[in-house]
């Protein structure tokens, strides 16, 4: 169950924050984002993360990746709030919201070539772990 949770949000979240891109903070499409985050870090806060650095990563990659696990989190969480309070107020502190949301996408697309890196160069199966299975023969 938290694994199938886990992963629906992963992906949901990618879709609504294109979508969110795409079409502006369009309420909907906003709150949608922006609950699935939190959703998303609130069950790696109560109940742990399920990714971990795999046993053929090492070094500093190794060290980091804990730590950079809980900084997309912590990223995620911050940008799903300030849609949020974007819905209430119309506007967000700091940087204008389109740009948040560009951040949170150059983030995940760093995190997206990680992974395929540590699939492809390591041969680790990590791409398994947050794909559905249905879709593990074709990787």
């Amino acid at each position: 169950m938290r694994r199938t949770a886990t992963i629906t949000l992963h992906w949901l979240n990618l879709v609504l924050l294109l979508l969110l891109m795409a079409a502006g903070p369009v309420p909907l499409i906003a709150w949608a984002f922006a609950l699935s985050g939190l959703a998303m870090v609130a069950l790696a806060l109560t109940n742990g993360l399920l990714n971990g650095p795999g046993p053929k990563l090492d070094g500093l990659f190794r060290a980091a990746h804990p730590w950079l696990s809980r900084g997309m989190y912590a990223f995620l969480g911050l940008v799903s709030a300030l849609v949020i309070w974007h819905q209430f107020t119309g506007d967000v502190p700091g940087p204008k919201l389109e740009d948040w949301l560009m951040y949170l996408l150059s983030v995940a697309a760093l995190h997206g070539i990680f992974h395929l890196w540590r699939h492809t160069a390591l041969g680790d199966g990590v791409l398994r772990r947050m794909t559905p299975k249905a879709l593990h023969k074709s990787l």
